[in-house]
């Protein structure tokens, strides 16, 4: 009776909704990319980066949360990639294809499928770097190359550009296509970039942080389009300091212990 009581809780407890709650999440993140595609169908393009945007949100809450239940797992990481694919690989790139890049007919096709097949090489780096164990600890808070979210929005900006300020040039295939493959190429580059998921705050810095965060929350309420392109701008801006902070670290410290385990990795899912 006691062993049966004792293999029902178990039960409970694997079917915990808790742990359902990332993974739940995810799907949200995967919906939302899927359904950016279905808004440049009817071209609803603010609505389009909208949804890439919200799938961006969902992406970067599910690991956090995952950590905080202990409810990380192989299954949610695996998971994640695949949303992250079609979230942040396929919806930014057929958006595009469908805004402007179809008027180039077969070549704006081609760097269609070679910005997602970009993403998916690196997504599939990332996976295989997970049970890395000979990388130095400081190592976790760097990627290889720029993240699938902020890869998704780095491409979309001649389109944000465009929905703020209405230049017709914005549209023009000349100029996305050079971005899409530059984009593409900064994807699957080696160039170490922050994880900004494990910077960590000094006490001194709590409260500049917090202004920060309120003005650009003031900022993204009252200029939400021009904001989103500052933010990615500042972001490009960011990449000369990762470059120093990785070598710096390299040179300072390069056998500072193992890398995280897969348990801790699922939360940097890109």
């Amino acid at each position: 009776m006691e062993r049966n009581w004792s293999m029902r809780r178990r039960r409970l407890r694997d079917h915990s909704i808790n742990r359902l709650i990332p993974n739940m999440l995810t799907l949200f993140a995967l919906c939302a990319g899927l359904t950016s595609i279905r808004f440049a169908l009817d071209q609803r393009w603010e609505h389009a980066v909208l949804a890439i945007l919200a799938a961006a949100i969902f992406d970067a809450l599910d690991g956090r949360i995952a950590r905080l239940l202990d409810s990380s797992s192989k299954f949610g990481a695996e998971l994640d990639s695949l949303s992250d694919f079609v979230s942040f690989g396929v919806g930014p790139s057929v958006v595009l294809f469908l805004w402007t890049m179809q008027d180039v007919k077969s070549i704006g096709w081609a760097l269609t499928l070679l910005f997602s097949a970009g993403m998916a090489l690196r997504l599939a780096r990332f996976n295989t770097k997970v049970d890395n164990a000979d990388l130095p600890a400081w190592n976790s808070r760097f990627f290889t190359g720029v993240p699938a979210p902020a890869a998704a929005g780095l491409v979309l900006m001649p389109l944000i550009a465009w929905i703020e300020f209405r230049f017709d040039f914005l549209r023009s295939p000349l100029l996305v296509g050079p971005v899409m493959l530059a984009v593409a190429g900064l994807a699957v580059s080696r160039i170490p970039t922050f994880s900004f998921k494990r910077l960590k705050v000094t006490q001194a810095l709590v409260l500049p942080t917090m202004v920060v965060v309120a003005v650009v929350t003031a900022l993204a309420l009252a200029e939400p389009w021009a904001t989103l392109l500052l933010v990615l701008f500042a972001y490009l801006g960011c990449m000369p300091f990762s470059i120093a902070s990785y070598r710096r670290l390299q040179l300072q410290r390069p056998l500072a212990g193992p890398a995280p385990t897969v348990k801790d990795a699922d939360v940097d899912h890109h």
